[in-house]
């Protein structure tokens, strides 16, 4: 016989209101009633008609996650942690990965429109925003993570992409090195990473590489390229590369094997997202590490308060910090 909703009323011994607000996550219920509740609807694998909801204007509970690369420990580990936050609040994730590809992007925007989803979560790599436009006319609540939208009033949630490509430089050079190379994509964050790289070389009286060295894309295989390319090319050859992520880095550092070229004795790399490469490549990767596990909960907390009527838009910026390991070699003695 299939549960309803009458059913986890009377066996939590509170009204269907109440039920009703507990799944969808609205009004204010005690945190005791609300585990009840739950705790019942879990019991009796009660599973709510969502969109039987839909249709009647109600919420679904479900968000949408759209990002643009899964493959990048960085966004994997960040989708993890935005369905763990996002089920405290009951609420399921779909979660789209676009390539970096446009036409994925807006395919899946309209994809979770028409299925009624409450709110969107938005790290996707583009620098279009007509997807965003189309939500925003739908006043469906949007946060944006992982990348900026100049002059739109929205929620975002990242860090200071500019600073931490200025400190990843500096502790570089604070470590003697002047011969600074860049393995970068020509995507928002990455620009900014290489403009704080730039002002970190100025600044301290040394030439920043040319951006004719962007990778054509963020994987292991651009890494491996770019170095190699760099060290063809370049007059006077870098003792330090700072790629804009760990799959770039990991890619450099094979291809100093390749060149017969030892990390960190040779040359020294530093990386950037403090992913699961950081930790399993030989030797282990100097790296900035991003917070995924804040950026989730802050973005979810600010969807959560979007959908329930909440239309103050914040700008929320985490911090980043360097995370010392085994390839970046200090030339002060």
């Amino acid at each position: 016989m299939k549960v309803n909703i009458y059913d986890v009323a009377k066996a939590a011994n509170v009204s269907i209101a109440t039920v009703s607000k507990v799944i969808n996550n609205t009004g204010r219920i005690g945190d005791k009633t609300r585990k009840k509740v739950n705790d019942v609807i879990k019991e009796l694998d009660y599973k709510p008609n969502l969109m039987a909801s839909a249709l009647m204007g109600k919420k679904t509970c479900t968000i949408g996650f759209i990002l643009p690369d899964l493959a990048n420990p960085f966004f994997s580990e960040l989708a993890r942690y935005v369905e763990d936050m996002a089920s405290s609040f009951n609420y399921n994730v779909v979660i789209c990965s676009t390539d970096y590809i446009t036409e994925k992007e807006e395919m899946y925007v309209s994809l979770l429109l028409q299925k009624n989803v409450d709110g969107f979560i938005l790290a996707s790599g583009f620098e279009s925003f007509e997807a965003i436009e189309k939500i925003q006319a739908m006043n469906i609540p949007i946060v944006l993570v992982a990348r900026n939208a100049p002059g739109k009033q929205l929620n975002l949630v990242s860090i200071n992409d500019y600073d931490a490509g200025f400190r990843a430089t500096s502790y570089l050079i604070e470590r003697g090195h002047q011969q600074i190379a860049i393995i970068a994509r020509n995507i928002w964050s990455n620009r900014e990473r290489y403009r704080g790289y730039a002002d970190a070389m100025r600044k301290n009286g040394l030439v920043p590489m040319d951006e004719y060295y962007y990778a054509k894309e963020s994987t292991i295989q651009d890494g491996f390229k770019s170095l190699q390319q760099i060290m063809k090319v370049s007059s006077i050859k870098p003792t330090a590369f700072f790629a804009c992520n760990d799959l770039m880095a990991t890619g450099a550092i094979k291809a100093c094997k390749k060149l017969n070229l030892n990390v960190p004795e040779d040359i020294s790399i530093i990386g950037f997202d403090n992913s699961i490469f950081a930790q399993i490549v030989e030797p282990a990767l100097t790296t900035v590490e991003q917070p995924q596990r804040e950026i989730a909960t802050e973005a979810v907390q600010l969807l959560m308060n979007a959908i329930n009527g909440d239309n103050a838009h914040q700008t929320i910026t985490l911090k980043t910090k360097i995370i010392e390991r085994e390839t970046v070699k200090n030339l002060i003695l």
